[in-house]
């Protein structure tokens, strides 16, 4: 039988523990529960009680805990929850994860993006190592908005000169041309959630003025035709709605000095029935080229309300009986 051990950490002030107990210790009690071992709180004292191996675990969580404290963010319990699965996961595949290290800086001084599941980490380090790279996965899992995070922060790095934010506009099954209004209010709807992510991380009149000056770019996947896109961070959303024409076309626009990210839900295709994906037809043809990545999310990476996890993973198990 292992002999267990007992691990203190003193606080710097109530405030700090008061961010990472919870209120009325939930935070704590949560910890206890998940990894069984005993937690006891006393002023700005904490002390872990259990197998060696889970009170380092939790030694590591309450660490992160505090990072997230000492950046100004408010701790909720999902953060609480995200960080234990987490690190749990980490524990299993050893993948290095550090709750300051890992954070993606972008100008929004109120955000404080960092990928918050294992297979988010596994997805930020294949962009900043790959040319390509293609997150296959459900909505909620966090493929547009980290790709649209970590091209802010390479742009503001100075590793690329502009971002360009394309999709595909078939998810209503109409033409464009048949639908009213100018070519910019034609293909916003089909943009929005690509502006929303960017004015989430930068002011509205700096996102404004880099759109004007073509510094960002948004627009239907069509106008990419005939470009070569130099000292880019490209990204095409919704590539499961590409045809296999659409989407040789889109990698193939790739320049010097640029970096391309082409997310997409194989489970969500709108296109005609007699049509194929090039979402998929890429990730039989392009796995294991050099410089492309391939990323799976699932439910378990999903970063909105708790059961929302839940619901993917129950229609993801109804598709596989099928």
């Amino acid at each position: 039988m292992k002999v267990p051990v007992t691990k203190h950490i003193t606080f710097s002030d109530s405030r700090e523990t008061m961010n990472v107990f919870g209120n009325n210790d939930d935070h704590l009690r949560l910890i206890e529960d998940k990894f069984n071992i005993d937690v006891a709180s006393r002023g700005t004292k904490l002390t872990l009680h259990g197998r060696k191996q889970d009170v380092e675990l939790v030694e590591k969580l309450v660490n992160d805990l505090r990072t997230i404290h000492a950046s100004g963010e408010i701790l909720h319990l999902d953060n609480v929850l995200r960080l234990m699965n987490l690190r749990k996961e980490e524990e299993k595949h050893g993948t290095g994860y550090s709750t300051a290290k890992d954070v993606i800086p972008v100008p929004s001084k109120k955000l404080h993006i960092r990928p918050k599941t294992l297979g988010q980490k596994k997805y930020v380090d294949a962009i900043k190592r790959s040319d390509i790279t293609f997150a296959i996965g459900p909505a909620g899992t966090g493929k547009t908005y980290i790709a649209v995070a970590l091209a802010v922060s390479m742009m503001q790095a100075e590793e690329v000169s502009r971002i360009i934010l394309t999709r595909p506009a078939v998810e209503a099954g109409e033409k464009l041309g048949f639908l009213p209004g100018s070519l910019q209010e034609k293909v916003n709807p089909y943009l929005r959630p690509l502006y929303d992510a960017m004015y989430d991380m930068m002011d509205f009149d700096r996102v404004h003025e880099l759109l004007t000056k073509d510094i960002i770019e948004v627009a239907p996947l069509a106008y990419m035709r005939g470009r070569t896109l130099n000292s880019a961070f490209i990204i095409l959303d919704e590539a499961q709605n590409t045809t296999p024409e659409q989407l040789k076309m889109f990698v193939t626009r790739l320049g010097f000095g640029s970096k391309a990210v082409i997310t997409g839900d194989v489970t969500q295709v709108d296109l005609p029935k007699d049509k194929m994906s090039g979402l998929e037809q890429a990730e039989d043809i392009l796995k294991g080229v050099k410089g492309i990545s391939f990323v799976e999310l699932s439910g378990k990476d999903a970063v909105r309300h708790e059961v929302v996890a839940r619901i993917i993973e129950a229609y993801s198990d109804n598709d596989n009986k099928k």
